[in-house]
């Protein structure tokens, strides 16, 4: 059975529409890639799916039950954790205090979150401020986890970060699926995504237009649906 299942979502800003028909599927433990060119509506879906965004058509099912009905507080408790796009770490408070703010109970905690990234165990008791671009996407990502999700979103996982934290990133990435975690991520980085993901969708002015592995995503793919 599929963790999450969205089906034919279209969503709208006002009386604006953004997505017209997104299909999207992720089974327990899989890493799908939601790739596009930039305003394609990867982020709007992401919206959609945690439910920040409520005008909303269409099927999204979380483990079976469905999301349309839930506000996000509902649709994180059932076990969606999101680090999303710009961070968002609470700028005022210690590494050790965003990451305290999210936990719940579960595998997840501050030890094992360390473990994974050992330079937010260097600078807990800084502020999040102080950190760098790529501390504080690690940051973003250790106070996803600490939610202990099912599903763990990760919307532009490296966008504008320098190459070595990147790569720190991908290996966090890859060791989280080698533990069986589920995740949905979006970035640019396509060599990067082939390595790790089983499946990508990709978008193309607000809906789905290609699913397939990553070995499908042949040049006349990349070209028609991903160059400039």
């Amino acid at each position: 059975m599929s963790l999450l299942q969205v089906r034919d979502l279209k969503a709208f800003y006002g009386a604006s529409q953004a997505l017209f028909g997104v299909d999207l599927e992720i089974a327990e433990g899989e890493l799908v890639a939601l790739m596009g060119r930039n305003g394609m509506g990867k982020t709007t879906t992401i919206r959609a799916i945690t439910r920040m965004l409520r005008t909303t058509r269409g099927d999204i099912r979380f483990d079976g039950q469905d999301l349309t009905v839930l506000p996000s507080f509902r649709a994180a408790r059932l076990g969606i954790g999101l680090a999303p796009e710009g961070r968002r770490c609470f700028s005022n408070l210690s590494v050790a205090e965003n990451l305290l703010a999210s936990a719940r109970s579960g595998p997840w905690d501050t030890g094992k979150a360390t473990d994974l990234f050992p330079r937010l165990g260097e600078r807990m008791s800084q502020s999040a401020a102080t950190l760098s671009g790529g501390e504080q996407q690690m940051l973003a990502i250790a106070r996803a986890l600490l939610t202990n999700p099912r599903l763990l979103i990760l919307d532009e996982a490296t966008e504008g970060l320098a190459p070595v934290v990147r790569q720190e990133i991908w290996a966090a990435i890859a060791k989280l699926k080698q533990g069986g975690q589920s995740i949905l991520v979006i970035d640019k980085a396509f060599s990067e995504l082939r390595a790790v993901a089983d499946r990508c969708v990709i978008l193309a002015r607000g809906e789905s237009v290609w699913t397939g592995t990553p070995a499908g995503l042949t040049p006349d793919v990349e070209t028609e649906f991903l160059g400039v």
